[in-house]
């Protein structure tokens, strides 16, 4: 029979940070915002190429140039401002080498054309009260959660930071606030 001599326990740290959270440096929070907005970097390229394939290499083309150049400590919104500038500049090299014309040839041309969306000066007196008569309907968390996503422009974490929740469950408060204002009736 094989006896084994108890072994000793592991020596603690000697720093004293047993038992202690670290905290990541400030660059890897901005690139971790960086990341969760890549998918609406994603989108807003896709609605753009209309092609899968190279939406995904343009988005990657985005989080390779701009995710090094990002300023440690930037409030989210300025990341996401960023990466938006970024894409809005892959996108221009993009087409102009599609479109056989230089950058500055293809910017005079989206200068001269109207912008696409809302006439000038915002949305129309109809569409703003109809969005407050099917926010009122809703509960005050339905409400909340989409006036912060799709009134403020908040991120998911920051809709979950703001009403102190998590990502997942504000994802599932959006996807059922979205159907209650669906089935709002205005004609009453």
């Amino acid at each position: 029979m094989v006896t084994s001599e108890p072994r000793p326990p592991d020596p603690a740290p000697e720093d004293g940070a047993q038992g202690q959270v670290v905290e990541l440096p400030a660059a890897s929070r901005v690139a971790d915002v960086a990341i969760d907005e890549l998918e609406m970097i994603y989108a807003f390229i896709y609605s753009r190429v209309g092609n899968r394939a190279d939406a995904e290499d343009l988005t990657q083309q985005v989080a390779m140039k701009a995710i090094p150049r990002l300023r440690q400590g930037a409030p989210p919104s300025a990341v996401r401002g960023y990466l938006f500038a970024t894409a809005r500049s892959v996108l221009g090299g993009f087409w102009s080498t599609r479109l056989g014309l230089s950058e500055s040839e293809l910017h005079d041309d989206l200068a001269m054309a109207p912008p696409p969306g809302p006439p000038q000066g915002g949305y129309s007196e109809e569409s703003v009260e109809r969005v407050r008569l099917i926010l009122e309907q809703l509960s005050d968390n339905y409400r909340r959660v989409l006036e912060l996503r799709f009134l403020h422009g908040y991120s998911l974490k920051e809709v979950a930071a703001e009403m102190r929740s998590t990502v997942g469950a504000v994802k599932v408060m959006q996807l059922r606030a979205l159907r209650a204002a669906a089935k709002v009736r205005l004609d009453g």
